[in-house]
């Protein structure tokens, strides 16, 4: 975490308290004093701050990379404070260039409208959903029109446009930047105007249009917003950070064994990371823990509990139980209660039909590969035959770790 901020302005115990909850496992908090100043005028008047994360729903699903910022926004919610779940709507059909060394090509409003339907129900998996101000921000930049729109390019410059990172880098290098590339974080600062924010927060990669807000606040005379980014979770293969075309991700819409199996697997050093940023357990619990697994506990212990909480917030504790015997049982070798029941016809069927029909393999020939590979297994045994043909009957396969079927084969 970013220690540049040093908080001077004596504060009340509940303040002090705020201010811990706020900076858990923060990047930056900026500027911090000034948030300790808006949390003792909250403390004092009673007024909840307004707290302000904004999406671009340029996806249909949320992973829990996605979540470590929602749980920031509700252990801020549960102080009392006011959060609005800002959907962009708007500045989703620019295209967000954070982060990229290419245009990113923008959304139709009709890939905006069904990916955002999604995008709440999810988010309320993390946020009180009661408790939420829900907003859209084509409410206010549709209105403003050409005219506002020049209005606000006014207000910035194109040399501190030109400070910021990827467009840096870009220029540099000799790769294009469309003019309307330079609405994004003009229009994402705007949105803080229009929401009279106290304190918006993003991951790393946001904090040039997150400061814009500050910059854009200041020039239409309100009181500028303090600016909280969470790191980016690295994902499951240990290496990169969390994202969907990795594919070390985990869904929040997974099921719950596979949800379950996936946060078993990583390594023991990420677990801490992830405990910091995905769990509701206190820093002091989390530390206690810490220190049994370094004292000679078993890390799988530590994991196990991390997986079940992560499982039990977006389905349920039975269903995270469920998921934790689901586990041990494949893990010696046994069969989950509940497999898919395939009929098919055909017997004396060979392995690799049987298994590209009943959706085990998505082919013959990879079905091959997995066999060469000793990833197959009928009624427990492994397949080393390619020519195996299976006469009429019923049959538990397996293939890998996680895929089962019941086969019925006539």
């Amino acid at each position: 975490m970013n220690q540049s901020a040093v908080t001077t302005t004596p504060v009340s115990d509940g303040v002090r308290q705020a201010l811990e909850i706020s900076l858990r496992g923060v990047q930056e908090l900026l500027p911090q004093d000034e948030w300790v100043k808006k949390l003792a005028r909250s403390e004092a008047t009673g007024q909840p701050l307004r707290i302000k994360l904004g999406l671009d729903p340029t996806a249909p699903d949320i992973h829990i990379g996605h979540t470590v910022v929602l749980n920031k926004m509700r252990q801020l919610q549960d102080l009392g404070h006011q959060v609005i779940f800002l959907i962009g709507d708007f500045t989703s059909l620019i295209g967000d260039p954070s982060g990229r060394n290419s245009t990113r090509p923008p959304l139709t409003p009709e890939q905006i409208k069904v990916n955002a339907e999604t995008y709440y129900k999810q988010a309320s998996m993390v946020l009180d959903p009661a408790k939420t101000e829900i907003r859209y921000n084509s409410e206010w930049s549709e209105p403003l029109g050409a005219s506002g729109m020049i209005q606000l390019a006014s207000r910035y410059t194109v040399a501190r446009m030109m400070e910021r990172d990827d467009f840096h880098k870009r220029f540099n290098s000799g790769q294009s930047i469309a003019v309307h590339e330079f609405l994004y974080p003009l229009m994402q600062g705007y949105d803080s105007v229009a929401l009279k924010s106290d304190l918006e927060l993003g991951g790393t990669d946001q904090k040039f249009n997150l400061l814009m807000g500050r910059h854009l606040q200041q020039e239409y005379g309100q009181e500028p917003q303090c600016v909280l980014t969470m790191p980016l979770l690295v994902g499951l293969d240990g290496v990169d950070k969390m994202s969907k075309s990795k594919n070390n991700y985990i869904g929040i819409a997974e099921d719950p064994n596979t949800m379950f199996a996936k946060v078993l697997s990583i390594s023991d050093v990420l677990m801490w990371d992830w405990f910091t940023l995905l769990s509701f357990k206190s820093l002091a619990e989390i530390a206690a823990l810490k220190a049994e697994v370094e004292g000679g506990r078993n890390p799988k212990d530590a994991k196990v509990m991390l997986a079940k909480e992560i499982t039990t917030r977006f389905h349920s504790a039975a269903a995270a139980d469920a998921a934790e015997q689901d586990f041990i049982n494949r893990s010696k070798g046994g069969v989950p209660d509940e497999i898919p029941e395939v009929s098919l016809s055909g017997a004396p069927l060979g392995i690799g039909a049987l298994l590209k029909q009943a959706n085990l393999a998505p082919s013959t020939s990879e079905a091959n590969r997995l066999i060469d590979g000793g990833g197959v297994r009928v009624e427990g045994s492994v397949v080393s035959d390619k020519g195996l043909k299976l006469a009429a009957g019923t049959y538990v396969v397996q293939v890998g770790k996680r895929k089962f079927a019941r086969v019925t084969l006539a």
